[in-house]
């Protein structure tokens, strides 16, 4: 049998011996119902806890509201995690949430004229924008949320998890494990989430006088095939090195299908760390350590955001910056030196 989640506006017509039509102009604030017959149906709303759902009361007062939510694709993680928590936000209140993918600028800006020109959109959430010129073919009066990208000095809100201390964290992880030559596998540069956790990487090796080197560092596309390829460049290469920091977990899976084609064990001959704490981190073997963001929670406070700013305009704009967490599970381990012979 399907779950029932809650009572439904016919349970409170049944409670109250009304039509459910009558419940729903009651609920609406529609004339023509007695006033013996509203305490009614507010009695039964009451007694059974209904909560009307916003979106259809939206609709039935003839305004149906509306955000756009623009997204590099719809089937990463990720992303279709944000996009379901700020869809789950903005149906609490009376909104609906359009998403779409917008891989490059021309589709973004195709996007921007079809949903906000036309008045379809009364306010737009851009995920993970690339530090590109997109900000720009935003309307000023077009009330907008970025998630991902630092805050400019324009008047656009952001949500962003702190990226560079993520960085950080992962290779101070690594090093803690007394990994000295540490791999480190991007995503596109062209994207502030990949240059904030780099920094973070940096920060980390220069706190300990260890040199970057050039070799170590590969720029990556956030897919697994993107780290098997690394790891097997890295190995035409001959360079070395006791530990990966992937600034994501499909890029640190690839990576680690790739040592064990070349007979390398994790964590026994390399460490491997990842980002985002997807749910297959914790399924593959052995389980993945990586960097926990809550995406959930990150697209509910876009949807905040956003409503704030159509709901109350000139208010000030938010920059939110949330935090990650170490995840550890068996993929890192202790730098054991080889045995000699």
């Amino acid at each position: 049998m399907p779950h029932r989640s809650g009572p439904t506006i016919r349970d409170v017509a049944a409670w109250a011996h009304v039509s459910h039509q009558t419940v729903s102009r009651v609920i609406n604030g529609v004339e023509g119902v007695t006033p013996e017959t509203r305490r009614k149906v507010e009695a039964a709303i009451a007694h059974l806890g209904y909560r009307p759902n916003a979106v259809a009361q939206s609709m039935a007062r003839g305004r149906p509201r509306t955000f756009a939510c623009l997204s590099p694709n719809l089937t990463d993680f990720t992303f279709a995690s944000i996009i379901q928590g700020a869809t789950t936000e903005a149906q609490r209140y009376g909104y609906y949430l359009i998403s779409v993918s917008a891989p490059d600028d021309e589709t973004f800006a195709q996007w921007m004229d079809q949903l906000i020109a036309s008045r379809r959109a009364e306010g737009i959430i851009v995920l993970n924008p690339y530090a590109d010129g997109r900000r720009s073919l935003i309307p000023p009066a077009v009330p907008a949320i970025f998630v991902g990208a630092r805050p400019r000095a324009e008047a656009i809100g952001s949500i962003v998890v702190d990226d560079e201390a993520g960085g950080h964290a992962a290779t101070r992880h690594l090093m803690e494990l007394g990994h000295r030559a540490i791999a480190h596998l991007t995503g596109p540069m062209a994207e502030d989430c990949a240059q904030d956790r780099r920094a973070g990487y940096l920060r980390a090796l220069h706190e300990d006088g260890i040199t970057p080197q050039d070799a170590l560092v590969r720029e990556g596309d956030w897919s697994a095939t993107a780290g098997f390829e690394a790891v097997r460049e890295w190995a035409r290469q001959a360079v070395h090195y006791t530990g990966i920091f992937a600034q994501n977990d499909l890029m640190a899976i690839g990576a680690m299908r790739a040592l064990r084609e070349e007979g390398r064990q994790v964590p026994q001959h390399a460490s491997v760390i990842g980002f985002d704490d997807i749910p297959l981190a914790s399924y593959v073997d052995p389980a993945l350590t990586t960097m926990h963001q809550n995406t959930f929670t990150i697209g509910q406070e876009a949807a905040r955001g956003l409503i704030q700013a159509v709901e109350h305009p000139g208010s000030e704009v938010e920059h939110l910056r949330l935090p990650v967490d170490l995840v550890v599970r068996q993929s890192t381990a202790c730098f054991a030196e080889p045995e000699r012979r």
